[in-house]
């Protein structure tokens, strides 16, 4: 069974995204709908933005739990995988970054997060003199996903 993507649609009264893949044997449509609300920031007395990106992580972490399936899914392309990390759950994780200062901790729990994500799609590797698996390396993930990093 050969799956293609078809759209992305958003309905931004429910706050809800819908994923629609074609199988190319059968002509069917599967829907996914993820309910992600992305909220607006956060503004308190303080304005804080440590825990605003606590909460942008959690609300994230949601969403990337909620796609999971389908980056472990070996019936969907590696471009299709990232295709859905970028619409889907980038947009939670980064809605009103433009406004955050970051420490060097909390780039790096942006990153750990990112990794996270592009691990589940690229997968284990094998290593060719032990025939072990193992997780990929951060310097892997980076050329294998050949966009420029979120953080900087």
């Amino acid at each position: 069974m050969f799956l293609r993507p078809f759209g992305l649609y958003c309905s931004p009264c429910f706050g809800s995204l819908f994923v629609s893949i074609l199988c190319t044997c059968c002509s069917h449509f599967f829907w996914y709908c993820f309910i992600s609300v992305v909220k607006g920031t956060t503004l308190t007395n303080q304005n804080s933005i440590p825990e605003e990106i606590k909460s942008r992580l959690r609300s994230g972490n949601a969403c990337y739990h909620s796609v999971q399936n389908l980056l472990s899914s070996m019936l969907l392309s590696k471009n299709l995988k990232i295709k859905i990390h970028r619409t889907i759950i980038l947009p939670v994780v980064l809605c009103g970054c433009e406004t955050w200062s970051l420490t060097l901790r909390e780039e790096r729990k942006l990153r750990v997060f990112v990794n996270m994500v592009l691990r589940r799609i690229f997968g284990p590797r094998r290593e060719e003199v032990t025939g072990e698996w193992r997780r990929l390396h951060n310097e892997e993930l980076n050329d294998l996903y050949s966009s420029p990093n979120i953080v900087r």
